[in-house]
């Protein structure tokens, strides 16, 4: 009988710093109108990929749409809608309409530059600087993938 070949494990080890900044946007534009609006005061081109699915608790399947850039060679975009009728993808963050994050921000300067932008947009009503730290849901993971 032959014996069988050992198995030889190998750990990948990702380096998994949160490279990321979350914005809580307040909105009553449609989403295709906010990304508009955000693409022309931050010169970037979001376009409406696939969107989140997700289940609520009756197996009900949930989308919310999302808009993404990933045009610029250090930075990627993403907006994603927090609600879908009645239903919210971040349950925690009721009052926000949109989450805009943004991957590989340069510093903390460039991120000021970004919420003071977003600010000036005629159609939002206010914008938050979310701690994804401190947001305990588990469909921030579909996010923040």
């Amino acid at each position: 009988m032959k014996a069988s070949p050992k198995i030889k494990r190998v750990r990948l080890k990702i380096n998994q710093e949160n490279k990321f900044v979350l914005f809580g946007i307040v909105s009553a534009e449609p989403d295709y109108k906010l990304s508009l609006a955000v693409n022309k005061k931050l010169k970037i081109k979001l376009r409406n990929v696939m969107p989140v699915i997700t289940e609520n608790k009756s197996a009900e399947r949930i989308s919310f749409s999302r808009f993404s850039d990933n045009s610029s060679l250090h930075m990627t975009f993403d907006l994603f809608s927090n609600r879908s009728g009645k239903n919210y993808l971040v349950k925690k963050l009721v009052n926000i309409d949109y989450i805009l994050k943004i991957c590989n921000a340069e510093n903390e300067d460039d991120i000021n530059r970004f919420n003071f932008l977003l600010k000036e947009i005629e159609c939002i009503t206010a914008v938050f600087k979310l701690d994804p730290g401190s947001i305990k849901d588990k469909n921030l993971d579909n996010i923040a993938y």
